[in-house]
Order: structure tokens, then C-alpha cells, then sequence
């Protein structure tokens, strides 16, 4: 299935059963929020992003456990976790790791860790991507967008809507 597609049944899932859904960023820049907001209809479920480098942003932001390594499982299941939480969000992915072209931290390029969380779970999936760093970025986007909209199929619709949503004024 390609990207595309997999986006459009992100944005149809989201919309029908009113998830609200957010990304949160170390590797990939903004890019992921660049793909996911580009869904059919984004304003409705797409509740944004957090593009964070340092580790004292993702300690304090997102409630990273200092001391977790940056490119790690750990890490990227407590950054969707706390990215989650944040947004007041049904699902969230993260993307975290070392996309070169050298390695970094004692991780070889192409070690990358998407995590997600769900208001049913969390959990990551580990990729040892080959290329050169645009090579692994577009593979790390591609893989996120595919994991959200599995998730998203799995979760069901969720209770009465928060305050303050896109379609609820505060």
C-alpha cells in the first residue's frame, strides 16, 4: 500500500470514529507533521506536533526519565507517551534515532526507533535503515504514517470529546 494511501485511511479512520491523533519528532525534523497534516481533512483529528532535539526539552515536555538513552525503544515509547498526554491525543507515534550519514552515541546510521502510543497501549518498532539520510528519513515517515493508521484501526471510537476540540469551542 502506498504512503498516500495509508494516509487517506488514517484521515477516513480518524474522522469517523473522532480520534484525535499527534505526532512527536526527534529524527525526522517535522517531517512526519508535514505528512500526517496533509490528510483529508487534518484540522478535524490531526492535533499537531512537537519537534524536540535536546534531551532537556523531551525531559521536561514530554517527561522523558533522564538518563534514557535518546535513540532507544525506551525513549521513543515515553516520547509518544507524553506527547499523548500532552495533546490529549487517542494516538500518537514518535520517531527517534540516528539518520547520518555517520553514527552517533555508539548507534550505527539508519538505527531508528518509531514509538506509539494509544489510549490502548504503547509499544515501538525498530528499524536498522540502510541509504543515505534522506533515504532513512523518507523510510522512517513512510513507516510512522503506516503505524498510525494501524492503530488507528484498532482503537475504538472514543468517548465524549474533550474541551476545547476543533469542533467543540471553548
Amino acid at each position: 500500500m502506498t504512503i498516500d494511501r495509508e494516509l487517506e485511511r488514517l484521515s477516513e479512520v480518524a474522522r469517523e470514529r473522532g480520534l484525535r491523533v499527534c505526532v512527536v519528532e526527534s529524527l525526522t525534523s517535522g517531517r512526519l507533521a508535514n505528512t500526517i497534516g496533509a490528510g483529508e481533512s487534518a484540522g478535524e483529528w490531526f492535533a499537531g506536533g512537537v519537534v524536540a532535539y535536546f534531551t532537556d526539552i523531551k525531559e521536561r515536555l514530554l517527561g522523558l526519565t533522564p538518563g534514557t538513552d535518546p535513540v532507544s525503544a525506551e525513549c521513543a515509547e515515553q516520547l509518544a507517551d507524553g506527547a499523548r498526554r500532552l495533546f490529549d491525543a487517542d494516538l500518537c507515534v514518535s520517531t527517534t534515532g540516528v539518520g547520518g550519514p555517520g553514527g552517533d552515541g555508539g548507534h550505527a546510521a539508519g538505527t531508528v526507533y518509531v514509538g506509539w502510543a494509544s489510549t490502548e497501549g504503547i509499544g515501538h518498532r525498530m528499524l536498522a535503515l540502510e541509504g543515505d539520510p534522506q533515504q532513512i528519513l523518507d523510510e522512517t515517515v513512510d513507516t510512522a504514517t503506516r503505524l498510525l493508521a494501524f492503530h488507528a484501526e484498532g482503537l475504538r471510537q472514543p468517548g465524549p470529546r474533550r474541551v476545547g476540540t476543533a469542533s467543540s469551542p471553548d
